[in-house]
């Protein structure tokens, strides 16, 4: 029985029923997609035929909406310090989960916010909250997903307390979680290559937002050293987390059955990362 799945974030080009048939290609049982053009605002609504064929198609290559990772657009910023910003952002992410919601979608991931240096960070993930708590109650099925970010600029959810504060601010805490990616996590200091660092940062994790919450990881090597704050992201082995690193997380059951998605630069590398992946998860 399959315990990791494993996937990339796919294309989704000529409609998001592609992304499904992308995946399969590269031999993933998981993955993540925009539903719309992520440097846009407004996209024209999913036409029933696309709903249909992008479920159809999800069926027919056997992956399951619970291991799938849509990623919402990088213009939202839900904790925008300016009215006008904040309601902009706030209508853009409540279309990407109603999106979620027809695809019959269970997550929505995305990036906390930034402060643009004009409010406190502690106002801005407050901020995050609220725009959560909105998005929430006008929708259903979907649950929030937060990333963990590098920390570069004004982004706030570069440390797992800022995750907690966002989250424990939700009113319906059944319908918020966190994606851990692993490149932004050691950006931001976070030791997850040595042994002994491995397990104290996921301990901590447990210990501050606590793994029920995780949803999802994206498996991503860095290339940058620990702390930088910098957001590179590098192919599997080829930057400073090495493969100890994802080999001990194929090992590790705190990460069976929730989508495990590659965002790393070189496509084309993809079959053969999902493909060492699950060799050394064992299956």
């Amino acid at each position: 029985m399959t315990k990791k799945f494993i996937g990339a974030h796919v294309s989704a080009a000529g409609g998001v029923e592609n992304a499904p048939l992308n995946a399969a290609e590269i031999g993933a049982n998981a993955f993540a997609l925009f539903t719309k053009n992520q440097r846009q605002w407004k996209a024209k609504p999913l036409t029933e035929e696309s709903i249909q064929k992008f479920k159809e198609n999800c069926k027919a290559k056997g992956i399951s909406p619970s291991h799938i990772l849509p990623h919402d657009s990088y213009l939202i910023n839900l904790g925008h310090p300016e009215e006008a910003g904040i309601e902009k952002s706030r209508a853009a992410f409540l279309d990407e989960m109603q999106r979620c919601q027809q695809l019959g979608l269970k997550l929505l991931n995305f990036h906390p916010g930034s402060h643009l240096n004009k409010i406190t960070e502690e106002d801005c993930l407050k901020r995050v909250a609220e725009s959560i708590n909105w998005a929430l109650s006008k929708t259903n099925g979907v649950t929030a997903v937060i990333e963990n970010t590098a920390g570069q600029g004004s982004n706030v959810g570069y440390r797992f307390e800022h995750l907690a504060a966002i989250i424990e601010k939700v009113d319906d805490r059944s319908r918020v979680g966190v994606c851990i990616d692993t490149c932004h996590g050691w950006a931001a200091g976070y030791d997850f290559l040595s042994e002994e660092g491995y397990e104290d940062t996921w301990k901590l994790f447990d210990d501050i937002v606590g793994l029920n919450m995780l949803k999802g990881i994206h498996l991503n090597d860095a290339k940058k050293e620990r702390g930088s704050k910098v957001d590179r992201h590098a192919s599997l082995g080829e930057g400073y987390l090495q493969e100890v690193t994802f080999a001990r997380m194929m090992k590790d059951p705190r990460f069976d059955d929730i989508p495990i998605i590659l965002e790393t630069p070189q496509p084309d590398l993809w079959p053969k990362e999902i493909e060492w992946l699950n060799k050394e998860a064992g299956q």
